[in-house]
């Protein structure tokens, strides 16, 4: 996976979501696991003033990309568990510009990382446990199509990269 430098576009730090670039389940289920340490180790240290600092003009600051993780991976994880338990269930999108500008979005990110541990131990626990069959089932996003959990599981690791990666280079970027 090319990685964009932070220069060149800063709200795709790592470049779009490409399935060829996340054909392991395997790491994508590693990256999902590991998202928390990541996301912590991306923050340790920051000022209320850096993370209330946008990881670009006009985007979200460093405290709502921690929010919208948590935010996220809830509902993906819930979105696994209809796929899991229901036929090709179409799932409820949800508008998350504007969560992000939600009360909740000004809560110290602590609040979000303890959900961010707590939901990724049980979506890792949930992922390492599903047969190749499970990994084929689907739902339908009714703005995208639908999905089999596979693909979503390479979609989640992105996101968890490209979000990781929102933190990280905002602070190479200002020398933090």
């Amino acid at each position: 996976m090319s990685q964009a430098s932070p220069e060149q576009d800063p709200r795709l730090p790592i470049g779009r979501f490409d399935p060829a670039a996340f054909p392991s389940l395997a790491d994508n289920i590693e990256t999902i696991a590991g998202l928390p340490a990541k996301v912590r180790s991306a923050v340790d240290g920051l000022s209320d003033e850096q993370l209330d600092t946008p990881y670009r003009d006009g985007g979200w600051t460093l405290r709502q990309t921690v929010h919208h993780i948590a935010d996220s991976h809830i509902n993906s994880l819930c979105r696994f568990k209809l796929a899991l338990t229901e036929d090709t269930p179409t799932i409820r999108p949800y508008h998350e510009d504007k969560w992000a500008e939600l009360a909740d979005s000004r809560l110290p990110v602590e609040v979000s990382l303890a959900i961010i541990d707590g939901v990724h131990a049980r979506w890792a626990e949930l992922l390492k446990n599903m047969s190749d069959a499970d990994f084929e089932r689907e739902f339908r996003h009714p703005e995208t199509g639908t999905w089999p959990l596979d693909r979503v599981t390479a979609l989640y690791a992105w996101h968890s990269l490209h979000h990781a990666a929102h933190i990280t280079s905002t602070r190479e970027r200002h020398g933090w």
